[in-house]
């Protein structure tokens, strides 16, 4: 099996860097294949652009687009790491969902209404939290980001969401803490 990190945080030296860090380390120790896309690092262009659209399941895909759609097409598992900003995803990995799943690679229009087109893959997440798992849990937000996920934007185009691992309180929980919730990483299957 294939397995594609797909990683969106701009600190090097933050949690979410960590947490891909074990990640990567427990599929080398599982001796699986693992390619990881840094969306900051690359400097993924996150603005859905009038090109986009136009050129969107024309054979005209731009270049950034089409690579990340053969590393997603390759992969069997896709593993997505990041913080949760405003009870939603950094505007760098929704500016990629919104560019790379695109019409005609993640879904199309159908007769009998919109169609996933990618079946068969799979996808774990891992987000981080700066608020307690109290009050994400009391307010519903964690159902409901886990639904929107799941559902909206990977079920929206037949993937199946295997695993959502929420971290809570990152900023200020102890060392000890994250030390604990690494291990709790090192210990999920994939």
């Amino acid at each position: 099996m294939k397995y594609l990190i797909i990683y969106a945080h701009p600190n090097p030296l933050s949690f979410n860097n960590a947490i891909r860090e074990h990640v990567e380390e427990a599929l080398k120790k599982q001796g699986k294949q693992c390619s990881v896309r840094d969306l900051y690092l690359l400097k993924w262009n996150p603005v859905l652009g009038g090109d986009d659209l136009s050129l969107a399941g024309v054979e005209k895909t731009p270049a950034d687009i089409k690579t990340e759609q053969q590393y997603i097409k390759e992969a069997d598992v896709l593993i997505v790491i990041h913080p949760i900003w405003w009870f939603g995803m950094p505007a760098v990995l929704k500016g990629y969902i919104d560019r790379v799943f695109s019409s005609g690679f993640a879904y199309e229009y159908a007769a009998e209404g919109i169609k996933g087109l990618l079946s068969g893959k799979k996808v774990m997440i891992i987000n981080t939290t700066g608020g307690p798992k109290e009050s994400y849990e009391k307010f519903g937000f964690k159902d409901a980001l886990s639904k929107v996920f799941k559902d909206g934007t990977y079920g929206f185009c037949a993937m199946e969401v295997i695993n959502h691992e929420f971290l809570f309180a990152v900023p200020t929980i102890s060392q000890e803490a994250r030390e604990e919730m690494l291990a709790q990483i090192d210990k999920l299957e994939f």
